[in-house]
């Protein structure tokens, strides 16, 4: 196994245990606990893991981007779940953009299963594009931009020109924190701009996010919520994040 992919798997075992030992780690992946050691000093050093003794711990800090495949793998039942609502949502023939969160992967898949027609996607995520490359009578459009690595998505400012060029229907997109007052927020600049943009482009502004984010705030600001038409998410929020939402005129759809 290569030094990175066990780094990775590391790094899962975090995100469920919230803590790993260097002792049981090295048994479990026959390498000696210096090694451990040593992926786990990598895992520190990048933010993901705060050492501990006798191991480490998983940094709890909204601002730290896990990669992709980690994210995707995280609150699956609540991100299938939030997939089943967008797609009752998106119709055939619609155009929409899609951000490059993991929760739009489970949406574009969400979309292709349902047997859509006709749809126009366009998005910054270079999983999406995979994921549709077979998706028949579907017109599935790359923003382009520069790649960032583990994160499966082209960002910047080429990424916003292209979105700019365009107008859909609906535009769908995640964040990593939900505020009343900060509004929507992300951990990453980039990525947090080309949301932006493409909330602009859409005549229908939905957020697709998790229960866990709200009344969370990121290191770098979306827009405010009145920038929304709908909330979709995979639980019933507070009564007070309802009241929210009534008062900005914001729809909100949650899993029952």
């Amino acid at each position: 196994m290569l030094a990175i992919e066990r780094r990775n798997e590391i790094l899962e075992k975090l995100q469920t245990d919230r803590r790993v030992v260097v002792s049981e780690l090295s048994q479990i992946y026959d390498v000696s606990e210096e090694t451990i050691r040593r992926d786990l000093e990598k895992l520190v050093n990048d933010g993901y893991a705060i050492k501990s003794y006798g191991g480490a711990v998983i940094n709890e800090n909204v601002n730290i981007e896990l990669p992709f495949n980690i994210r995707k793998n995280r609150n699956i039942v609540g991100k299938q779940r939030i997939a089943e609502l967008v797609s009752r949502i998106v119709k055939d023939g619609d155009s929409i953009m899609l951000d490059a969160s993991s929760t739009a992967v489970y949406i574009a898949k969400a979309l292709q299963e349902k047997g859509k027609k006709n749809l126009t996607v366009i998005t910054n995520s270079i999983e999406i594009i995979i994921e549709l490359f077979d998706a028949q009578d579907w017109t599935v459009m790359s923003t382009g931009g520069a790649s960032r690595e583990g994160s499966f998505a082209l960002v910047g400012p080429q990424t916003d020109k292209a979105i700019r060029s365009y107008h859909v229907d609906k535009a769908i997109i995640s964040c990593k924190g939900v505020d009343a007052d900060a509004g929507m927020t992300d951990s990453d600049e980039l990525h947090a701009n080309n949301k932006a943009t493409m909330l602009a482009a859409a005549t229908e502004k939905i957020l697709a996010v998790d229960s866990s984010k709200f009344d969370k705030t990121a290191f770098t600001n979306i827009g405010p919520l009145d920038d929304l038409t709908m909330v979709v998410t995979d639980e019933k929020p507070e009564d007070r994040w309802l009241r929210t939402f009534k008062e900005s005129e914001i729809k909100c759809i949650y899993s029952e």
